[in-house]
């Protein structure tokens, strides 16, 4: 299962038939070829919305799907589950720590993406381990709960915690605590920005918050959700869908902070930024805006758009070289910032 993904769009025949109107720029851009077939493929089979099946379906759908598409493990990165409890609440987690990292060593809490309703530790667990050795950093990842059967702020409420027993357990996990990062993708995205503002007064606040395509605007209405809303992996069904799950149908619930923190009023205090978008993403305008709204709020900020790539890229480097790169690369900038700071640069599309 793990190789049939890569065997499938290596094919010639496949590439030149499959890839089909997704060869077309786009603003600019030219869809990696690789995830055109993939998508070309999904076509083809008939391959059926999320949005069209119970979150159970959901689930085993995005766990089928993550085998054929991600790395493979590290075998110098060691795994460990375990369980994060601060006030009698308890949240699962899993550590990952390279082989001969330095104690104390900087520190990811990093949180899965699915839409708030799919993924946990292992539709992500490969990611993580890569995250760990490339950035050269202790990593825990975080099982918070999911909706329907946990709608918001169970997910808030896990993530807050879960970074908050981090900090104030730092040493007990050999990472330094004032070089903690945030970071989390898609919908952990959101939680990591979320995350980013509770603390913000912390004591013990992230030093750093990184995030990849992050849906923090539950109204979908910027110009990417038209654009991509159809035909690039993530669509406007599914993205209705995700938010119908988590915190019902009120545009009104939707604009609150804490779901779509794009909407704040107030940006001042939070910590520096990563902010990494797709170019082929309905969520590509929404992260764009946020680093915006950081940076003129006086946070540093470095965001880089991957051009050529689309929704989910960070967790596919089985499938795609480029989706590889672009994970390492971003890997290896939240390693270098929790070392030496963070300047702020805007990069170009890649």
């Amino acid at each position: 299962m793990r190789a049939l993904g890569p065997r499938l769009v290596r094919s010639p025949l496949l590439r030149s038939r499959l890839i089909g109107w997704r060869a077309r720029p786009i603003e600019g851009n030219v869809c990696d070829e690789s995830l055109a077939v993939l998508m070309g493929i999904g076509d083809l089979i008939g391959a059926t919305d999320i949005a069209g099946g119970s979150p159970e379906q959901g689930r085993l759908t995005m766990a089928e799907s993550q085998l054929m598409i991600e790395d493979d493990a590290c075998p110098d990165v060691h795994v460990q589950d375990l369980v994060l409890e601060q006030g009698g609440a308890r949240v699962p987690a899993r550590k990952y720590v390279p082989r001969g990292l330095s104690k104390p060593s900087p520190g990811i809490v990093y949180y899965h993406g699915g839409g708030f309703v799919l993924g946990d530790l292992d539709t992500h667990d490969r990611h993580c381990q890569h995250l760990a050795r490339d950035a050269s950093a202790r990593v825990i990842a975080v099982d918070y709960r999911l909706a329907p059967e946990n709608p918001f702020p169970a997910a808030v409420d896990d993530a807050t915690l879960a970074f908050r027993c981090v900090a104030r357990r730092a040493n007990d996990f050999d990472m330094d605590p004032t070089r903690l990062a945030v970071m989390g993708d898609s919908a952990g995205g959101n939680l990591a920005a979320v995350v980013a503002r509770k603390t913000r007064n912390d004591t013990q606040r992230p030093a750093l918050q990184v995030l990849v395509y992050p849906a923090v605007d539950g109204s979908c209405a910027m110009k990417s959700h038209k654009t991509f809303g159809q035909g690039w992996l993530l669509t406007t069904e599914s993205m209705e869908w995700f938010y119908h799950h988590y915190v019902g149908d009120d545009p009104a619930a939707r604009r609150q902070v804490d779901v779509s923190p794009l909407f704040a009023d107030d940006f001042g205090g939070l910590p520096p930024a990563l902010v990494y978008t797709a170019g082929f993403d309905p969520l590509r305008d929404e992260g764009m805006a946020y680093a915006e709204r950081l940076e003129k709020s006086g946070i540093t900020v470095r965001q880089h758009c991957f051009g050529s790539l689309t929704h989910g890229f960070a967790a596919m480097g089985g499938l795609c070289a480029a989706a590889r790169e672009a994970a390492q690369h971003i890997s290896r900038d939240v390693g270098r910032a929790l070392r030496e700071g963070l300047s702020a640069r805007t990069e170009n599309a890649a």
